[in-house]
């Protein structure tokens, strides 16, 4: 499982939006990691944000 997985899984499994530092917390990745992925994952839109700097799974 790639560091896009666990946070996709992450943000999920909260069913609330989170900051980028709140996945890297839950998820005990690096949080330069998890700005890699979060950033990955937004190009590909899994992800959206509702509020600045929050993002949860796309619907």
């Amino acid at each position: 499982m790639d560091s896009k997985d666990i946070v996709l899984e992450t943000l999920k499994k909260e069913g609330q939006p989170m900051s980028a530092g709140q996945v890297a917390d839950k998820s005990g990745l690096d949080r330069k990691e998890v700005d890699k992925a979060m950033k990955s994952l937004k190009d590909e839109e899994l992800i959206v944000s509702p509020k600045r700097c929050y993002w949860e799974p796309k619907a």
